[in-house]
């Protein structure tokens, strides 16, 4: 039971705090993993949650599931910040941790906020007393803890994905607040207009303490009208949270990177569009994504459409000279280029089976009809000798062999059926090249 002190203080707690869940049954969105019957709902009712992640956006429950499990679990329950939290402090918590478990055979849950920040050195730490079940170990992170966070920690958990909330479960939270006499404004004559309540909702995207902070400044900013009452309007709400919050961790960076590229692949412009538009809003470096759209006219159209490399380039390059956000249109215009040009991964092709011969093949000497002549004494060394000058033939071209002595895999390049490369196949085909079937390039 709470003090004096303690109920004074909490009262005058932020809203999104006071209106934490305090049970399962209060809790908000996160259906998939505890639902009713889910696993983890299970292992907290019974008391029984072994080592855990909570991976998830900012505002979607992660530390408030966490809270639930330190009220209705009979074990004792230690919280550390990553950011704060030395080696010491965890050996402080380990030996508490480990006397409990012997005097009184009572476990101890460690939640570690932010627990992709900590070190290897720090990580390796609690690694015996994970294994050992001296603690339960609960971490909560933002980040992918695959990418993040170390093997050997993320091997002894079990990760629990945690998605954003649904614009209904951020109006559920909301709705709750203003019923909630005891935390909320159940107790006051509050309105809230339904465009404004949807107007937070929408531009919380799934952060429910943003929404519940933008609710609160509504409020406690908006003068009490003669009969008593706040009414919230939609100008209020528009200046209580006026800009959509964006979230980007390194994990959704990379999902966002590749949903581009492979809409670019795809010849999807309006996807690819999208994700540039979401990625720029979310503060991405444009020059990466520039860099893909290059690295994507030669992979994925290649000589189907060689204009499409000179639209990327000069994309990069309107870039350096006019930066953003002018540079935005030169940027979409390549994106489109991009994505609505025949599609050939033929150049690709060439360059991997090239390389690879490298890779396996022995360096031998080049034909002599291939070296250098353009020092003095080339030519007693034979150098250049058998050389066929193609402008001096007809249609500026002579078959001779070219490629190093040893090569294999040829022909690396087989020119596709889309674009272009149906013209060089002609070409080809009229310099006696017999290209073989196209065979998906």
């Amino acid at each position: 039971m709470d003090d004096l002190f303690t109920a004074a203080a909490r009262s005058r707690s932020p809203l999104a705090d006071r209106m934490r869940p305090r049970t399962l049954d209060e809790f908000v969105g996160q259906d998939a993993i505890v639902g009713p019957g889910r696993l983890l709902r299970r292992a907290i009712e019974a008391d029984r949650l072994t080592s855990c992640i909570f991976w998830g956006p900012p505002g979607c429950g992660k530390t408030t599931l966490a809270s639930i499990i330190a009220g209705a679990t009979r074990a004792d329950f230690v919280k550390l910040n990553a950011v704060t939290t030395g080696v010491a402090d965890v050996r402080e918590v380990l030996k508490g941790a480990e006397e409990r478990l012997k005097l009184y055979g009572q476990s101890t849950y460690l939640l570690l906020d932010e627990c992709h920040r900590w070190s290897k050195a720090q990580s390796d730490s609690i690694l015996p007393a994970i294994e050992q079940g001296v603690i339960r170990f609960i971490g909560s992170t933002t980040e992918n803890p695959m990418i993040a966070m170390t093997p050997a920690i993320v091997s002894r958990c079990r990760l629990f994905h945690f998605e954003r909330l649904s614009d209904a479960d951020v109006r559920r939270a909301l709705e709750a607040a203003l019923r909630d006499p005891e935390r909320g404004y159940g107790g006051r004559d509050v309105r809230v207009d339904d465009d404004a309540l949807e107007h937070i909702v929408r531009v919380a995207n799934g952060d429910a303490r943003s929404a519940l902070n933008a609710l609160e400044l509504a409020v406690l900013t908006t003068p009490m009208e003669a009969d008593g009452a706040t009414h919230v309007t939609l100008a209020v709400a528009e200046e209580s949270i006026q800009s959509r919050v964006t979230q980007m961790d390194e994990s959704l960076f990379y999902d966002m990177l590749s949903a581009f590229c492979k809409s670019l692949r795809g010849s999807d412009s309006d996807a690819a569009l999208a994700w540039f538009a979401r990625m720029n809003r979310a503060g991405v470096d444009p020059r990466i994504i520039v860099r893909r759209i290059i690295a994507h006219a030669s992979e994925d159209v290649g000589m189907a459409n060689p204009m499409a490399m000179l639209q990327a380039v000069a994309a990069m390059q309107a870039l350096e000279h006019i930066g953003m956000p002018e540079a935005k249109l030169p940027i979409a215009q390549a994106i489109i280029a991009v994505c609505e040009s025949p599609k050939s991964n033929s150049v690709c092709a060439a360059i991997e089976a090239a390389m690879a011969d490298a890779e396996e093949s022995a360096f031998e000497g080049v034909p002599v009809h291939l070296r250098d002549t353009h020092y003095k004494g080339a030519s007693r060394l034979g150098h250049g000798e058998g050389y066929l000058y193609p402008h001096d033939f007809p249609g500026h071209y002579v078959r001779q062999a070219y490629a190093p002595p040893g090569a294999k895999g040829m022909p690396y390049y087989v020119p596709s059926q889309q674009g272009f490369e149906r013209e060089l196949r002609q070409l080809r085909s009229e310099r006696g090249v017999v290209d073989p079937p196209e065979d998906m390039n």
